[in-house]
């Protein structure tokens, strides 16, 4: 037996956990790709809409002004969180090393959870929406995504509090610091801006605070814990260096939540306030330079099981293109090159490349590894497998590649008073048709990996007893554990 080989006794645990896990794990999955492909065809309608402004325009749901916050909203609350916390319970649970505690608060946390994302949709589509970013749903919906995510949060609390004792892993104190950070970020941009809201400009203050910070303290930790998981867990071997996990994580959580203000560069507010978060955005190359150092050299000489592994080549691009949108989101917040990328399409790219390039390719990657474990079946078709991932892989570089591009002409246009503004706005056109025609590569991602998962869930196909993989093994002797 090899030295990375689990023990019959270690075998038997993670069963054990795993099968504690499947009904709350697998639910959270279930509803989060629902909202996905619900998500991507209202994107594809708002995408569509800024080409064909009249496309559907004689219903009052329909119109861009409703189905665009409905998109966002149902794609940030309805696919990302719901994803993310299934991952983040299945996490804990195998890191913590203890079967699944309290399984019915889970479970009606979940229920909890996509009724108040469905009240919250329903209530933008009539109309109600707030006309905030990001926190679009009416004020009666968020109490109840509250109270659920407050029993989710509390559980993770509860399975830290009695893991088994040894080592804490850089996964956990990712995962844990995710499941305290977003109540704290949700509640108090909702009691600001909802419930008790402020006046003036400080709310342009409060929703670039809420609407940074959920993308940096929330989907980021849950990203990055489980790309520090299952690279080396595909691998075999352990993380490269502690240390640099310690500043990775540390420096993250001393930068990240001052981030934000530097979009409001030239705006009504306090000089000190909008240089503070200019810093602190370009202090982010610290935590991002040590996480990109430590997972290149925990997969240097074994680049190769890209290759085969699904888990390893979704979360490798999801790594990749984290330390791409990071470093690029610390350039924006340099004041020369804000003022010519503000209030352009630069910066919906910006936001997609890290919600969509990041965070759901890496949230891919894990559910190749977690729902064969927790169903007791291999994925039934490695050639739905690559569809998958090239109709993702390139429908984000396209979409990104489009509007990055194009926000870049239309800022230069912007900023030019010689140029009168319907300029940029031809300028900028056929970048957003790009656009719209690369969402229709991520439908079809979303919709092949949705049949992947309904034919997983069924047990379709052959029974395999060896993982699937991405390509024939070649004249390497070792398998990846997918």
């Amino acid at each position: 037996m090899s030295a990375g080989e689990p023990t019959t006794e270690s075998r038997v645990e993670r069963a054990e956990i795993d099968r504690s896990l499947r009904g709350p794990v697998l639910f959270f999955f279930s509803s989060g790709i629902a909202w996905l492909l619900l998500g991507s065809a209202l994107g594809l309608l708002s995408a569509f809409k800024m080409s064909f402004p009249h496309l559907l325009d004689s219903a009052g749901w329909l119109t861009f002004g409703r189905v665009r916050p409905a998109h966002l909203n149902i794609v940030i609350y309805g696919w990302a969180s719901s994803v993310g916390i299934g991952v983040g319970i299945w996490l804990m649970a195998r890191l913590c090393r203890v079967a699944l505690r309290h399984r019915g608060m889970l479970l009606g946390a979940g229920v909890a959870w996509n009724f108040g994302v469905a009240l919250g949709t329903a209530g933008i589509l009539a109309g109600q929406s707030r006309s905030i970013e990001w926190l679009e749903f009416p004020g009666w919906a968020t109490p109840v995504l509250f109270v659920a995510y407050a029993l989710i949060g509390g559980w993770g609390v509860i399975m830290f509090r009695y893991r088994r004792p040894g080592h804490v892993y850089v996964s956990q104190w990712y995962l844990l610091a995710a499941f305290l950070w977003f109540p704290w970020l949700y509640a108090t941009a909702n009691v600001l801006l909802i419930w008790q809201p402020v006046q003036g400009s400080v709310v342009g203050a409060v929703n670039w605070w809420y609407g940074h910070n959920i993308l940096g303290l929330w989907f980021t930790p849950i990203g990055l814990a489980s790309a520090y998981y299952m690279i080396p867990k595909v691998l075999g071997r352990p993380v490269h260096s502690y240390y640099l996990s310690i500043l990775g994580f540390w420096s993250l959580a001393l930068f990240y939540s001052w981030n934000g203000m530097h979009h409001l560069i030239g705006g009504p507010f306090p000089a000190w306030m909008v240089s503070a978060s200019v810093v602190a955005s370009v202090m982010m190359f610290i935590p991002v330079i040590a996480v990109a150092i430590n997972h290149h050299c925990t997969m240097r000489g074994h680049f190769h099981y890209l290759k085969w592994s699904p888990t390893l080549r979704f979360t490798v691009f999801g790594a990749m293109t984290y330390t791409v949108v990071s470093l690029e989101g610390s350039l924006m917040a340099i004041p020369s090159l804000n003022n010519l990328t503000h209030f352009t399409d630069f910066t919906p790219g910006h936001a997609h490349l890290g919600l969509y390039g990041f965070f759901t390719m890496t949230m891919f990657g894990a559910m190749y590894y977690i729902i064969p474990r927790l169903v007791g079946w291999e994925w039934p078709s490695a050639a739905m497998i690559r569809w998958h991932f090239w109709l993702a892989a390139s429908g984000i570089a396209l979409m990104v590649a489009a509007l990055t591009v194009g926000g870049f002409l239309q800022g230069l246009e912007l900023n030019d008073p010689q140029v009168a503004f319907m300029t940029s706005v031809a300028v900028v056109a056929p970048f957003r048709f790009v656009r719209a025609l690369s969402g229709i590569l991520l439908a079809a991602a979303h919709l092949v990996f949705a049949v992947l998962f309904v034919r997983m869930l069924m047990r379709r196909g052959e029974r395999r007893e060896e993982a699937t993989l991405l390509a024939p093994q070649g004249t390497h002797s070792e398998l990846p554990t997918v």
